[in-house]
């Protein structure tokens, strides 16, 4: 029971504070793929110490340690009058742990298949009034405002409109697609499809909701970053300047929008990348927070497993 307990308060902890503490300094602006990842582990481990603080709390230790060798038996076994899963808090636990599970899985899944469906609709779309630039390498919509953003998917394609196109000088073009592409190479939409999936499961949870929002954030500087190594940053800003009023489809990934003026300063005045410790460092608490939940829950069955099977060995 230590370790259900254990791993419910760190759910708690987790989802309250860990937004306050990864929203501190400039790091995330530094690195944004590291940053992705550890609001994305963040989510991860909160959730998952739900659900094995409840699994903790439903499935004795010994059941575990004797299971290692004998999972199946022990599945068997798991609802035998002699084990504690007769009792209807452990019942209660394990429908708590499925519900949990369920209604992530239920979220993820509905928004893929809304968003896919979107994008059929509007790729279709694209055939019709849309034609596709070999030079560009991109899709050009006759569109009399300035606009860029792609269309992820299997068959994902870069689309700019012809407003852009005129307002944009030919440098300013190729850095805009350059940050197109980024997205559907580094298949941003994904991203975007989990943290809005922990949102909806979890509603006005600050964890998650502050997670959707800097997911969102930090793909367009990670994308930014990844056009500025081919193209001038001073393209690549002016391009945003242009662009910032552009207003692309909810289901695709915008160049401009909201983040593109804070995006402009960045370009101008980049602030320098995080060192090799600092970087180490970040991934070293992706790992604890994708990992930490699970050793704690499985330390009981382990020391009993220890206990059962190695007579030998001290037990701390």
């Amino acid at each position: 029971m230590m370790a259900a307990a254990v791993l419910a308060l760190y759910a708690v902890v987790a989802v309250v504070l860990f937004p306050r503490l990864l929203s501190r300094g400039e790091w995330a602006e530094r690195a944004p793929r590291l940053a992705i990842s550890v609001w994305l582990a963040a989510c991860i481990s909160a959730v998952a110490s739900v659900v094995l603080s409840a699994l903790a709390a439903a499935i004795p230790a010994n059941v575990i340690g004797h299971g290692l060798a004998k999972f199946f038996e022990a599945c068997a076994d798991m609802f035998s009058d002699d084990m504690a899963l007769t009792s209807p808090g452990a019942r209660a636990a394990l429908f708590g742990a499925a519900l949990v599970s369920a209604r992530i899985i239920y979220c993820g899944v509905a928004i893929l298949v809304r968003t896919r469906r979107e994008r059929r609709q509007h790729a279709d779309m694209l055939n019709i009034l849309g034609h596709h630039d070999g030079k560009l390498g991109a899709v050009v919509l006759d569109h009399d405002e300035a606009a860029a953003y792609c269309l992820p998917g299997r068959k994902g394609r870069a689309v700019i409109t012809t407003a852009a196109l005129r307002s944009l000088a030919a440098e300013e073009v190729a850095a805009v697609l350059a940050h197109e592409r980024a997205h559907l190479r580094g298949r941003h939409h994904l991203v975007l499809a989990a943290t809005e999936a922990f949102s909806q499961a979890f509603p006005r949870l600050p964890l998650f909701t502050r997670a959707r929002n800097e997911a969102a954030r930090l793909i367009e500087l990670l994308a930014d970053d990844v056009a500025a190594r081919r193209h001038s940053r001073i393209h690549i800003a002016a391009a945003l300047v242009r662009l910032a009023t552009g207003r692309a489809p909810a289901f695709t990934l915008g160049a401009g929008g909201e983040t593109a003026l804070t995006r402009v300063k960045r370009m101008l005045s980049p602030a320098a990348p995080l060192g090799r410790r600092e970087r180490m460092v970040g991934l070293a608490a992706v790992a604890l927070l994708l990992a930490g939940p699970v050793v704690v829950a499985a330390v009981p069955g382990l020391r009993s497993f220890l206990a059962h099977h190695c007579h030998d060995i001290a037990i701390f």
